[in-house]
């Protein structure tokens, strides 16, 4: 597995098909904000401290009541299985040989339950967050939570900056959006109350007397194939059922709420007793908004530039929102992370934790469960030599003292 990102990168696009590769390392528009992050992180220089006794680390953290081995988690990545058929089994056993959090996510390509028995066979107990994207169907968001507190997930995280998706021209020009294809939708076709609406649908078509438009193209037929491989049911049975269609249709009806306010996150207080994490804040206003409600935690995020093009890159609003927290509730940096220096920076700017996106799936795509464990290892080991080479004994010494501006 290659150790340094550019190699690791090259050698997963080289890997991947057109579609997968446009939909991980794509970003929004011209891409500026994937730039942005990048050039975030590359203002700070680290400056060591020389002549202390580095000899033990620790690099352990506190969240939510777990003490982790590193302040490192593993990022929801929608749709990844066009990467790997069992992508996110894969990672969550990963995440659980490590002993790192993975947030399961919305868009995955397994049930939560399926996920999370797998991490504890690797592990006990393994740690795991649920990430929620606001569905239309409140039912459905009821039955995800339930879902979550009862896989014993830590925390249910909140993702604020997807209710509708950004304008990605690497997906577009391809024609390729994977939800089509039902690839990204395994927590809904697993989820009973997602299953009933689907149901509801073909039956008002039928009673209506309704057709789907048939197209014999090529295109229509791989779609057909893929639908039919990726929803629950035997194969050939859902090659004739109007049911894989439908969940499709379901899915993209419903899937997210662009009405979505600060009165739904507050009121979902009294939905869970899970500690709630709001995912994609980058103005101090908001974060001063998310502590005000009650929520636990904030990632600060912005989608790894996915969603808003020319978007601020997440490293300079980091500093702005952890002055606006006050080390009042834990706040984990999104967006950007490639290497060790990347988490140095981020946790001296303020942040308790950082999650790792695309490493991790290009790991994936090279070597499936055994490639995401080395692409965490390698960065828990960069972070431990750097934190010694550096004078650094524990991540709570971690401050801006160890930075210089360089810009």
């Amino acid at each position: 597995m290659p150790t340094n990102f550019g190699a690791l990168e090259r050698a997963a696009k080289a890997k991947m098909s057109k579609q997968a590769w446009a939909y991980v390392a794509g970003g929004a528009g011209e891409g500026a904000g994937m730039t942005n992050n990048r050039a975030a992180l590359d203002r700070w220089a680290i400056v060591p401290r020389m002549l202390r006794d580095c000899s033990q680390r620790d690099l352990s953290v506190d969240l939510f009541g777990r003490r982790l081995p590193a302040p490192l988690l593993v990022a929801p990545v929608g749709a990844a299985g066009l990467v790997h058929a069992r992508a996110d089994v894969e990672i969550g056993a990963a995440a659980a040989a490590v002993g790192v959090p993975y947030i399961f996510s919305n868009q995955g390509s397994a049930a939560m339950e399926e996920t999370a028995a797998e991490m504890d066979r690797v592990a006990a107990k393994a740690p795991r967050w649920f990430q929620l994207y606001w569905s239309t169907n409140d039912a459905v968001v009821d039955s995800f939570i339930r879902r979550a507190e009862a896989i014993s997930a830590d925390a249910l995280v909140v993702t604020v900056d997807t209710t509708l998706l950004g304008w990605r021209p690497q997906d577009l020009n391809l024609g390729s959006l994977p939800f089509t294809k039902a690839i990204g939708i395994a927590q809904y076709t697993s989820d009973e109350q997602f299953m009933k609406s689907v149901r509801d649908r073909v039956a008002a078509a039928k009673a209506a007397g309704e057709r789907p438009p048939i197209q014999v193209t090529r295109a229509a037929v791989q779609t057909l194939l893929t639908m039919a491989r990726n929803v629950p049911g035997k194969f050939f049975g859902n090659l004739v059922s109007p049911v894989p269609r439908a969940s499709v249709e379901t899915f993209l009806d419903t899937y997210s709420r662009p009405s979505l306010t600060w009165n739904d996150i507050a009121g979902l207080r009294e939905r869970t007793t899970l500690p709630i994490v709001v995912k994609g804040l980058l103005h101090p206003d908001d974060a001063r908004q998310a502590v005000d409600i009650g929520v636990s935690g904030i990632i600060v995020s912005n989608h790894g530039g996915r969603q808003v093009d020319s978007v601020i890159g997440a490293a300079d609003a980091l500093a702005d929102v952890a002055a606006a927290v006050g080390g009042r509730i834990p706040i984990i940096f999104d967006s950007g992370i490639r290497c060790g220096a990347d988490i140095v920076k981020a946790l001296a700017l303020g942040a308790d934790a950082v999650t790792v996106g695309r490493p991790h799936i290009y790991g994936l795509a090279l070597a499936g469960r055994q490639g995401v464990t080395e692409v965490l290892q390698n960065l828990i080991a960069e972070l431990d030599l750097l934190l010694a080479l550096a004078g650094v004994r524990a991540i709570d010494e971690l401050n801006t003292d160890l930075l210089r501006r360089i810009d």
